[in-house]
């Protein structure tokens, strides 16, 4: 039917443990012949990673510690990291409910190397080609509240780019490019309910998204935005100290140096008044020395000359 979707969340998913069949357990409680071809599979990372082993015991905050790249921000005992996976997170996406006492559980080590084993076993066993999500609950920048997203996949489009093409009025798309593996993901999490205990749903209605047997295709990492192509690589406060430290081991996160023009506007509205030469480098007055740096310093540019004016050239990406 066109424009129909549907998810079925089964019941009855045993309680995963380190080493057990993750496809069998799945494709048992979905019932026999369920899985046809173009269906997407949809696995919270939770049961991928008792299956996998990635519950373990000790201090939370020094698992923390562990699996985090960098701190994005914190507010009182919250942290918010950019993981190992690239994923910023809270907590880098630990999880403490559903485990004894004492223990926690790691994201998948490779979440999209998950999916892409959970697919092949699921061809195997049934002969039907899908799609896998891996799955993992994130908040939002802007927004209260949490959702699934994706953090693996395999044998999906993940995305879909409709730059180029017209609208239903003849406008031309320039930038539209839905997370549909996302949108899957938060989908799927609706039938299977924070406390429903169904790990695992079948999505229907979107074979065009499935590749072909033998395609994995990209995963879920090319969803996650490389170190400094953020517009928000650090909280507000935290990219505040950064900048005022000028350590350059946290420069990155602030992105590429800005044209000459735009550092100028900045200083400017940091009321410092700066111009441009024929040569591109940003000249200004040095009695603000310290907010000249602050400012060139989160922009990806640096004081190369202190003499009556200050002269700025951009660092070296």
């Amino acid at each position: 039917m066109p424009g129909a979707l549907s998810v079925i969340a089964p019941d009855g998913v045993p309680e995963i443990e380190a080493g057990t069949d993750l496809a069998a357990a799945l494709l048992e409680a979905l019932g026999a012949g369920t899985v046809v071809d173009g269906d997407i599979l949809v696995v919270t990372s939770k049961v991928v990673s008792k299956a996998e082993g990635r519950v373990v015991r000790g201090d939370r905050e020094s698992w923390i510690d562990a699996e985090s790249v960098r701190l994005v921000a914190h507010r009182g005992p919250t942290r918010i990291v950019r993981n190992r996976l690239g994923l910023i997170m809270a907590a880098a996406g630990i999880d403490a409910s559903n485990v004894e006492v004492g223990s926690i559980v790691l994201l998948p080590e490779d979440p999209d190397a998950s999916a892409r084993h959970l697919r092949r076993a699921v061809a195997e066993r049934t002969g039907a080609n899908v799609g896998v999500i891996v799955t993992d609950t994130a908040g939002r920048a802007w927004r209260e509240g949490q959702t699934d997203i994706a953090i693996g996949a395999a044998g999906l489009r993940v995305l879909e780019s409709f730059a180029g093409r017209l609208d239903a009025h003849g406008n031309e798309l320039a930038v539209t490019a839905p997370a549909v593996a996302d949108e899957i993901a938060g989908a799927a999490e609706l039938a299977q309910s924070k406390l429903g205990a169904r790990p695992c749903a079948l999505v229907r209605g979107r074979g065009d998204l499935v590749l072909p047997p033998g395609e994995d295709g990209s995963g879920a990492a090319v969803l996650i935005r490389a170190e400094g192509a953020d517009l928000f690589g650090y909280g507000a406060r935290e990219a505040v100290v950064r900048a005022v430290a000028g350590d350059a081991s946290g420069q990155a996160p602030f992105g590429s140096p800005v044209d000459s023009h735009d550092l100028a506007g900045a200083l400017g509205r940091a009321g410092i008044t700066a111009a441009v030469d024929p040569s591109g480098e940003v000249i200004c007055p040095s009695e603000k020395r310290a907010a000249v740096d602050i400012v060139a310093f989160a922009h990806g540019w640096s004081v190369v000359d202190d003499d009556t004016d200050l002269r700025l050239r951009p660092r070296t990406p």
